[in-house]
């Protein structure tokens, strides 16, 4: 493994600190606002890796750059709004902390095979998880008198870690195909772990 492979890896590896914390938001959104739904999907590893991995997916399948990486990003995005609202309104789903941890697996696997699907199929397949971590965070919201501005700052964040993966997900491209491949691993196994736990 080359140098700068190793560097890739040590900067993956750099954003995994937050292993310990897993879900139903460790800060528990305890102080509305934008800056507390900004800070909210660092601070689970579940969101983070989840969003990352939709980014890296998203390049690392992608024929050529350009809007077709969107696809994923943005469904995710969309849908993760859709899912906070119904949460903010009451719905209930089942089995919200089982899709969790099985998106997780799914999108794990996602960037270990670098899939290649149409674009709207990429946008329905991680939107179906990204409607229960939006349950998740809707329900953590529920009767906040600010939950707009939390949202919002959330929904930046998602935006902001989804485009991270995306430019790690090109950056590897041309790397070590066993890097993305080890990172994708990873999270599928922290997916595997949760869904054990939930059982």
């Amino acid at each position: 493994m080359t140098s700068r492979n190793l560097r890739i890896l040590a900067a993956i590896a750099g954003l995994v600190p937050v292993l310990a914390l897993a879900h139903t938001g460790a800060d528990g959104h305890a102080h509305p606002g934008f800056m507390s739904g900004f800070v909210h999907p660092f601070t689970g590893f579940d969101h983070l890796a989840v969003m990352l991995s939709v980014g890296l997916w998203s390049a690392l399948a992608a024929r050529r750059a350009g809007p077709g990486m969107l696809w994923g990003p943005l469904g995710f995005a969309a849908m993760l709004l859709v899912g906070a609202m119904l949460g903010l309104q009451g719905v209930q789903l089942p089995a919200v902390e089982p899709m969790i941890a099985a998106s997780l697996l799914v999108t794990g696997l996602l960037v270990i095979t670098r899939w290649r699907i149409p674009g709207v199929a990429a946008a329905l397949l991680v939107g179906v998880f990204a409607i229960f971590h939006g349950l998740a965070h809707g329900y953590e919201l529920a009767g906040s008198t600010d939950a707009a501005a939390t949202l919002a700052g959330m929904l930046a964040a998602t935006v902001l870690l989804h485009a991270t993966g995306l430019a790690l997900g090109w950056a590897l491209r041309r790397a070590n195909v066993w890097v993305p491949r080890l990172a994708g691993a990873g999270v599928a196994a922290f997916g595997v772990t949760l869904l054990t736990q939930l059982a």
